[in-house]
């Protein structure tokens, strides 16, 4: 199913050219129909000699209605052109034609309209000659002119049978299993409540499925779906499509707004774009400029950011960042029209490299304008690994809509990169679109992998007597999500280079060696705790012994064990203690500090503290005087 737009100057014969070919009158608005001229987009939709029925949006052609006529334009496949057979090029007809080169509209047709108010054949080529200049370098070079006549109907038949041929050339519509549709209208019917219309985009919807509109966030259902006024249960992509939706009031919609399937799309405040400044613009684009956006159905007012230089002059093209003043939604691929808000101007337009850039660039760095580059002309594969690699690490599903493919095209690219070993994959799980699945490419991998190892082996070099750095430090440092950090310490644990230890984190290559001298103080502290295993020397008193590198070395390697800020104990009186304690509950049932204390010989103080980590540690429970075991150990 495909979808013809109009364009043309103002009162060229646009509408009534519709209702000629249609039956339908597209101006529905009451004012439109008094001042017989299109204020705001009107729809209708034809049958051709083929069978085949295709949309058709009437756009206006005044000036001062060019912003409605872009929110009609985005999503048409063919364009049926109108020009006056009496008054020939207008003002609008070049806009008009500017503007379809911009958003590449590359099939249509030319009507010559009014032919049945010219005498003169001589007249009619002129015209006719002027067009064919006019049409020159731009994609509809090659589109025919049809005379027609809305009063008599010359010519109609004719025009129906080189638009069923125009449209035998326009490629099938993508089908990406990720639907979006751009709302170009709303309203409410009595007893079915919102209705929205736009063009199907990207793929199916169907009756019963739940929806989300965005940017706002709000979610509702489907409740019925119309083409062309059929009932359809499902909507098929490149049709005209109206959707009855529950739980979602009007007020909560407007122009612009996307309806599709939740959690396919995310909002933007940026994206980056090759932009074109049209020849005839009045002046170039200049950075930092701000400007009307025109996407799909929406308009927005955003800065443009021009890369590698600081203007981009008429008829001149640049690689651009456009920063919104709102959030917008976009996809890789869109095409797109600028516009100065005053003097009211259409400058050029563009086209979305990238929907949700990780960063705000730096203009002239050499790295970005080839990242830009490579988006702009790349590979699919190239452009997929550039995705990648710019973001680092990025889930499956976030990188798919990134690439704006089909669902089998994007798995088999990616399938041939994790073959080669390109793409990294750093969680396992079921691949697919949908995936959470966190990916990386080889050379962020590597890049990641020496910060990561460089801030270990710079820590074993500064602390030579500790086992590791702690884990949430190394987290710290290297400013990575917990979920990433994960993913890229595993691979490493894999691979061997790391080891950890609780919350501790050192490289496979590193040993704690004590010197001589070092191996005396130990055993000194040793013959300390020898003296009174239970109530043994102060973690202070350890320091001035041994010093602190080797304390702090002795409790990484397990050899002693801190039970409070001043308690310590060595490894074997403490795994004694633990077991006794355990073992003393599971046949008395509960313990005294003062059993405990006497137990072992100690001081009120060490048993104190001892039973109170006891506590913290889960094992024990304080229950008045005593203790006794939580309740999950007394499965054991």
């Amino acid at each position: 199913m495909y979808v013809i737009g109009t364009a043309g100057h103002v009162d060229h014969g646009k509408s009534t050219l519709v209702k000629a070919l249609t039956g339908i009158n597209p101006d529905r608005l009451k004012e439109e129909q008094e001042r017989e001229m299109t204020i705001d987009l009107g729809f209708a939709w034809l049958k051709l000699p083929n069978g085949e029925e295709v949309g058709i949006v009437d756009v206006p052609g005044h000036r001062d209605f060019i912003e409605n006529m872009l929110a009609g334009v985005g999503g048409i496949d063919a364009v049926l052109f109108v020009v006056d057979a009496g008054e020939g090029v207008m003002p609008q007809t070049k806009e008009h034609l500017a503007i379809m080169d911009l958003l590449n509209v590359k099939s249509g047709i030319v009507a010559l309209t009014k032919v049945d108010l010219i005498k003169e054949p001589e007249w009619l080529e002129l015209v006719e000659s002027d067009i064919y200049k006019l049409l020159g370098e731009t994609g509809l070079s090659q589109a025919p002119i049809i005379r027609v006549s809305a009063v008599n109907g010359e010519g109609l038949n004719r025009l129906k049978h080189a638009l069923e041929k125009c449209l035998q050339l326009v490629a099938p519509h993508r089908d990406l299993d990720r639907p979006r549709l751009p709302i170009d209208r709303v309203f409410t019917i009595k007893g079915f409540g919102t209705v929205v219309t736009g063009t199907l985009l990207d793929g199916k919807l169907k009756v019963g499925e739940e929806v989300q509109i965005l940017p706002s966030g709000v979610r509702g259902r489907i409740r019925g779906l119309q083409t062309h006024k059929q009932k359809e249960e499902v909507a098929i992509p490149g049709s005209r499509t109206a959707v009855n939706i529950s739980g979602v009031e009007v007020n909560q919609l407007k122009r612009g707004d996307i309806l599709t399937y939740p959690d396919y799309f995310h909002i933007t405040s940026r994206f980056d774009a090759k932009l074109w400044v049209l020849p005839d613009a009045y002046s170039g684009v200049k950075h930092n400029d701000r400007l009307k956006i025109f996407i799909g159905a929406a308009e927005y007012i955003g800065r443009v950011r021009v890369i590698g230089k600081e203007l981009i002059v008429p008829g001149d093209d640049c690689l651009v960042q456009i920063e919104f003043s709102d959030t917008a939604i976009a996809v890789r691929g869109d095409r797109f029209i600028i516009r100065r808000p005053s003097p009211a101007e259409t400058l050029g337009g563009g086209v979305v490299l990238d929907s949700h850039p990780v960063k705000r660039y730096k203009r002239f760095s050499e790295v970005i304008i080839n990242h830009l580059c490579l988006l702009a002309s790349g590979s699919l594969e190239d452009i997929l690994l550039e995705n990648i690699n710019s973001a680092g690490t990025i889930e499956i599903k976030d990188c798919y809509v990134k690439l704006a493919v089909s669902p089998k095209e994007f798995l088999g690219i990616l399938d041939t990169l994790i073959k080669e070993q390109q793409v990294i994959l750093l969680e396992m799980g079921l691949i697919t679109t949908r995936s959470p699945i966190l990916i990386t490419t080889q050379s962020s991998l590597q890049k990641n992998s020496g910060r990561l190892m460089k801030e270990v082996n710079a820590f074993h070099e500064r602390h030579p007597l500790r086992q590791g750095i702690r884990t949430t430090d190394l987290r710290n440092r290297l400013k990575m999500t917990p979920r990433v950090f994960r993913a890229l310490m595993n691979h490493l644990l894999y691979e061997d280079r790391i080891k950890e230890s609780e919350d501790m984190v050192y490289s496979s290559q590193h040993d704690i060696v004590f010197s001589t001298e070092q191996l005396k103080d130990i055993e000194a502290l040793n013959t300390k705790f020898d003296q009174q295993p239970y109530a043994p020397p102060t973690q202070g008193e350890c320091r001035e012994i041994v010093g602190e590198d080797i304390y702090l070395a002795l409790i990484d390697l397990g050899k002693f064990m801190p039970v409070s800020n001043e308690i310590i104990l060595r490894k074997r009186e403490y795994e004694e203690m633990v077991q006794g304690l355990i073992a003393h509950l599971k046949s008395q049932e509960t313990i005294s500090l003062a059993e405990f204390r006497d137990k072992y010989h100690t001081s009120r103080r060490y048993a104190l503290a001892f039973l109170e980590h006891m506590d913290e540690k889960g094992i024990t429970v304080r229950e008045g005087e005593v203790r006794k075991l939580k309740k999950p150990l007394l499965t054991h």
